[in-house]
């Protein structure tokens, strides 16, 4: 299926929350929703298996943690969960590599390259949201000189 016509079949549940402005979040969904075929054929060889069970997990918690990541209240714990998402998207990345014995090169090429676009808007995401969003203010703190230079003792 092509990403424009995917677009298209998603229920307005998820394309009218604000969420799905967010082409990070698209992209991962995507991502999930087309490892699904690419699972069920890995799935289907003794030797695959489990890897087809961990590689669905994997691309699925990708837009998992965006989701939650997006609905935190806090800048902090946004970045948080945004944090993982890079790593679940990397990890993917070595299980469709380690899957292409299975898949053909075109789709193993393809979720490479998908993933690797998704890893790229979260690093850039991460940064935006840490550097927006979770700088503290700036506080100035009243000092007194010398006090560690003779410190009271009991």
């Amino acid at each position: 299926m092509k990403y424009e016509e995917w677009l298209q079949a998603v229920p307005g549940e998820l394309t009218n929350d604000p969420l799905w402005r967010n082409e990070v979040y698209r992209l991962a969904l995507f991502a999930g929703d087309i490892a699904w075929a690419d699972v069920t054929k890995l799935a289907g060889d003794h030797r695959t298996r489990s890897l087809a069970d961990q590689l669905y997990r994997v691309v699925g918690s990708v837009g998992a943690n965006i989701a939650e990541g997006y609905s935190r209240n806090s800048g902090k714990d946004e970045a948080r969960m945004f944090e993982y998402a890079p790593g679940s998207a990397r990890e993917a990345r070595h299980w469709y590599y380690q899957s292409r014995y299975l898949l053909t090169d075109e789709v193993t090429t393809h979720r490479l390259k998908l993933l690797t676009q998704i890893v790229r808007l979260l690093l850039t995401m991460i940064s935006r949201v840490r550097d927006h969003r979770i700088a503290e203010a700036v506080v100035l703190y009243d000092t007194l000189d010398g006090t560690l230079d003779d410190p009271p003792m009991p």
